[in-house]
């Protein structure tokens, strides 16, 4: 089992409570407003994509490229049953994370899941040249790919503990929501 970097003595006991995990397209701020969140709440963030990446030692289009989807699942899998061992932090996992209900049920309960509503016009806006590196949307319209990807996860992440429309809203404010959400 690969190190968390998160399993340093005493780091684990500074976090209270389960963790809280950011769910939603891609593009719609997970990895930031986890970072905002995590400072806010003097909790660790961890950004599944990242993480997974440093340990596989290549680019998540790369896994995705050599190894496929489901490849890529098992590994999310793998590493949110490493966090049932870990004290309450931030994450955000990959925008198909919540397509594997055993994933999830792994930290749900008690962790509080947070669904970032966006649509997908927006999230490719907010993407700009970084919808190239984004797997699953390397056709001629990712604006209809994520469309079709919000069709078949809607459902999953509209089971969310709270629902925060961030069309309009910046990391910040949408972070001010969810830490008055979860007072």
């Amino acid at each position: 089992m690969a190190t968390l970097p998160t399993s340093r003595p005493g780091l684990a006991a500074e976090a209270d409570g389960p963790h809280l995990i950011l769910v939603g397209l891609p593009g719609a701020g997970k990895s930031g407003v986890g970072k905002y969140l995590a400072r806010r709440l003097g909790r660790r963030f961890m950004d599944f994509d990242v993480e997974i990446a440093r340990r596989e030692g290549k680019s998540v289009a790369a896994i995705f490229a050599e190894h496929g989807e489901a490849h890529f699942r098992e590994l999310e899998h793998a590493l949110t049953a490493e966090l049932q061992s870990v004290a309450g932090m931030v994450l955000a996992p990959g925008g198909g994370w919540v397509t594997r209900p055993g994933t999830v049920a792994l930290l749900r309960p008690p962790a509080r899941l947070a669904y970032l509503e966006v649509t997908p016009a927006t999230a490719v806006r907010r993407m700009g040249a970084g919808v190239a590196n984004r797997p699953l949307l390397q056709g001629s319209d990712p604006v209809g790919e994520l469309d079709r990807l919000l069709r078949a996860r809607q459902r999953a992440y509209e089971d969310a503990d709270f629902v925060v429309n961030v069309e309009r809203l910046t990391l910040q404010q949408v972070g001010t929501r969810l830490l008055t959400a979860l007072r």
